[in-house]
């Protein structure tokens, strides 16, 4: 799948953009805040209908405008043509168009055009929160997987319900138990994609990472759940007490987690910035492989300052990886410095186009087909 074209009206620092890419590598060279990574946010809104980063989504639009466009043309694996536009008017909402027809429901949007996305912020799989890992997990399984958002949605809503009923200090099982029925068979699809997720992905994981660390190191994943050893039902049991006390739902799946483990020891604890780093671009990786075999289409990559706390030697590694055509398809990169996108592109076989950025807008450097 690759993206042929962009149209972009007040996004971010971009007022105005109209681009066409290669369906290689294209690369962004500017300085910092010249809206490099913002034209890699603006196509994540079109894959995801929403941005990278957790944020209002007025924030998206330019300062001092009222409204944001951006609208995308795709060619698909199978050879057919699809648009998609995605429009925010502050104060009304977001308005999601595929082939111009407007979705129901945005969900039903999540997956027909799958990406993958390595930026900054990835360390805080490793460093940050449960609730960055388990977002990581729900966003990826819900573009391989339709029924997976649908029964997160009714769990999330059912644990709402429940953990007002616990603030309101009800004490009458009975009263719990339609809504704690719903949430136990939410749960159970919940954690038998997240579980079948990890095994399917470590493998893969696994070999990128030795690969990337030159066979140095070894990293691994592990999916925890309070389901591994028990039905929810035996859970809400067990924690009842507690939970009245506390006033809300201490346990299920949205405490799940994902640990990092480097070698025998905690990622987390012990991880250099250059090994967190390797170890968010191979499970990056991993999910690209993931999401190509699971929904048969190729997604687009994107690494947004991937050369950032790496050694040179790890780069060459990664590069040597995502070059191949037959696995990673389209990709998009950017940096500050040309040297590193000049010995990025010398490795790239296959098209390929360079891309001056200068306070949101874009120039051909240089195009190789």
């Amino acid at each position: 799948m690759q993206l042929t074209n962009l149209e972009i009206v007040n996004f971010k620092n971009i007022p105005e953009a109209q681009m066409e890419f290669c369906d290689g590598v294209n690369c962004l060279i500017g300085l910092n805040g010249m809206g490099k990574s913002n034209l890699l946010e603006a196509i994540h809104l079109l894959s995801m209908a929403r941005p990278m980063t957790s944020m209002p989504e007025s924030a998206l639009i330019t300062h001092g405008g009222d409204m944001l466009m951006v609208k995308g043309h795709y060619r698909m694996d199978a050879g057919q043509e699809e648009s998609v536009s995605c429009g925010i008017v502050k104060g009304k909402g977001k308005t999601l168009r595929r082939n111009g027809k407007e979705y129901n429901r945005i969900s039903e949007h999540i997956g027909r055009f799958p990406i993958v996305s390595v930026t900054p912020a990835d360390s805080e799989i490793v460093t940050g929160a449960g609730e960055v890992r388990r977002r990581l997990m729900d966003m990826v399984i819900s573009q391989a997987d339709p029924t997976y958002l649908p029964r997160l949605i009714r769990y999330n809503k059912a644990l709402e319900s429940r953990n007002k009923m616990l603030r309101a200090g009800i004490g009458d099982r009975l009263l719990y138990e339609a809504v704690e029925a719903t949430m136990a068979e939410a749960a159970a699809g919940v954690f038998a994609a997240r579980k079948k997720w990890t095994e399917q992905l470590a493998p893969g994981f696994a070999a990128y990472y030795s690969r990337i660390s030159g066979d140095a190191e070894t990293a691994s994943l592990e999916y925890r759940s309070v389901l591994s050893d028990a039905t929810l039902a035996e859970v809400f049991d067990a924690q009842r007490a507690r939970d009245l006390a506390l006033g809300f739902t201490s346990a299920g799946p949205h405490r799940d987690d994902l640990v990092t483990h480097l070698g025998q020891y905690s990622m987390r604890r012990l991880g250099s910035q250059g090994q967190v780093k390797s170890f968010t671009i191979a499970l990056r990786l991993a999910i690209h492989d993931y999401l190509r075999e699971s929904s048969g289409l190729t997604p687009i990559l994107l690494l947004d300052d991937i050369f950032d706390k790496l050694d040179s030697e790890r780069v060459g590694r990664i590069m040597e990886i995502v070059s191949g055509r037959d696995t990673f398809g389209q990709i998009f990169i950017t940096d500050t410095n040309r040297q590193h996108l000049d010995e990025t592109l010398a490795r790239v076989k296959g098209p390929s186009k360079l891309f001056h950025v200068d306070s949101g807008k874009f120039s051909i450097i240089n195009h190789q087909s």
